[in-house]
């Protein structure tokens, strides 16, 4: 069976950020048969999640999903993982991205693509609709989260993620901050959690 990896970025970013970047290589060096994506989202919820979930089901048969979110792409992976049933690694994931973005209503403009665009409460109502209940104990599905955080982080409360993935496997570091310092040294890490030397 094919792996590929979706890497969902976060809020106002790109395919170009710099922990999509170190993924794509990696994955070209190490695992060459393994695809890769990572696509511009669109900037309303609805519209991201349904522009992933479609790149899912083209590719979708015989292919097993190898989710990659970071901070709000976190908080959209444990939506895809769960309704997908496939392994996410949570990358200083927003927990209540519909609370934090409340101070990002209006005009936005993307530092990457230079795109204009609206933040309106009706996206944070689309934000609440992808909310995900927390991986119990004895729930299988806990298996399929690696969830890593920095407690430096300046965005998001690091807590917050500790607690809610508090029964999956998690990575906490001291230090760093919201981009995650030092990504690229998780990625061996994170090929182990995927199983993909199993196809290489």
């Amino acid at each position: 069976m094919k792996k590929n990896i979706l890497h969902i970025h976060g809020f106002n970013s790109s395919p170009l950020s710099l922990k999509a970047e170190q993924t794509r290589k990696y994955m070209a060096k190490n695992f060459p048969s393994v695809g890769f994506y990572c696509p511009q989202l669109a900037t309303t919820p609805a519209k991201a999640i349904s522009q992933l979930e479609q790149l899912i089901k083209t590719h979708g048969a015989n292919t097993q999903w190898c989710l990659i979110g970071s901070s709000l792409g976190g908080y959209f992976a444990s939506y895809l993982a769960s309704k997908y049933h496939c392994s996410a690694v949570l990358v200083n994931p927003a927990i209540a991205p519909y609370e934090l973005l409340q101070d990002y209503i209006g005009e936005q403009v993307n530092p990457h693509t230079g795109e204009v665009y609206q933040v309106t409460e009706d996206h944070m109502q689309q934000l609440k609709r992808l909310e995900q209940t927390a991986p119990a104990i004895d729930c299988n599905e806990k298996n399929n989260y690696l969830v890593m955080v920095q407690t430096g982080d300046e965005v998001l409360n690091y807590q917050q993620a500790v607690e809610k993935y508090q029964y999956c496997r998690l990575i906490v570091q001291e230090g760093g901050d919201h981009s995650f310092i030092n990504f690229d040294n998780c990625l061996p890490t994170i090929s182990d959690f995927f199983q993909l030397d199993n196809i290489k």
